[in-house]
């Protein structure tokens, strides 16, 4: 009965987090259930373990099992990465039950709420990232960020060669941007592939 505030509160953190933060920016129903799944598991197995005098030692050994496992089991872009890890976090905080429940709640909203303004469209909205396929092979760096800038209308900050094909004559590259129009980008993922030509 003790661990029953917790319980609320990290059920109002992880749907705060997951039904107001995530799915309204992004709209994948397959990683908004994935968040709670693993909120809950990790939060119900904390429990367990906290009443246990290895509690906090096998439970950070869970975390990092699950991250594993999750991580290997289909590609995720680096944001899915922060909400993930954020919704382990929640579940295992409030769990192990380690302090008291007002620093404990705080914690969770501290969590909820960094998320919610890094992952903002207006914070670092500029700056943009595009997988580019070239129909040439361009091995000069030089002569590679002059053509990723005639395409895009931008000077790139960086550029990435993903692949680069001597024979179909062709170069894949990861191109990293500031946009001068400014304003929220179009879509919500990071990297968008774009085949464009030389």
């Amino acid at each position: 009965m003790q661990h029953l505030p917790l319980v609320l509160a990290d059920l109002v953190a992880i749907s705060v987090l997951v039904l107001a933060v995530y799915h309204p920016r992004h709209r994948r129903k397959d990683l908004a259930v994935a968040f709670f799944g693993v909120n809950v598991g990790v939060m119900a197995v904390a429990v367990v373990l906290s009443g246990t005098t290895v509690g906090a030692g096998l439970g950070l050994g869970l975390f990092g099992v699950l991250s594993i496992i999750r991580l290997r089991s289909t590609e995720l872009s680096q944001r899915e990465v922060a909400y993930y890890f954020v919704a382990l976090a929640l579940g295992l905080v409030s769990g192990l039950g380690a302090t008291s429940v007002a620093v404990t709640a705080a914690l969770l909203a501290g969590l909820v709420a960094v998320l919610a303004v890094v992952d903002a469209p207006g914070f670092l909205g500029r700056d943009r990232e595009r997988l580019v396929v070239l129909d040439a092979a361009y091995t000069d760096d030089v002569a590679l960020a002059d053509a990723v800038e005639r395409l895009l209308g931008v000077r790139p900050h960086t550029l990435d060669v993903v692949r680069l094909d001597l024979v179909n004559d062709s170069t894949t590259v990861t191109v990293r941007f500031r946009d001068p129009r400014g304003g929220r980008a179009v879509v919500g993922d990071a990297a968008l592939p774009v085949a464009v030509t030389a």
